[in-house]
């Protein structure tokens, strides 16, 4: 059985969650056009500490303008998992998606 995806328990993994900033945008050209695939946003957690949390939405939840620190909900979260290597070692790179976010 293939593992697509993990939805977690967003108040015991990160608790509350606020605004930190716009990430990056991914854009691909579609007929000779640039087309936004997704938008990626830095979150603040109370719980996870040591880094931010950055969100992954889709181009279609649309751009998203909130103030640093407003708190925010994830509609629909789920965590990928993505490997890679370097030289002989292995490692994963854990990616949050949502459907959206709004202020919580």
């Amino acid at each position: 059985m293939e593992l697509k995806f993990v939805i977690p328990e967003m108040e015991q993994t990160f608790g509350k969650l606020e605004f930190a900033g716009e990430g990056n945008v991914e854009q691909r050209r579609i007929n000779g056009k640039p087309t936004i695939l997704s938008r990626s946003y830095n979150l603040y957690s109370d719980i996870q500490r040591a880094d931010d949390i950055v969100v992954v939405l889709p181009a279609d939840a649309g751009e998203k303008y909130f103030e640093v620190e407003d708190k925010i909900k994830l509609i629909n979260p789920r965590i990928t998992a993505e490997g890679y290597k370097i030289g002989t070692r292995g490692f994963t790179n854990y990616l949050l998606h949502a459907d959206d976010m709004v202020k919580g």
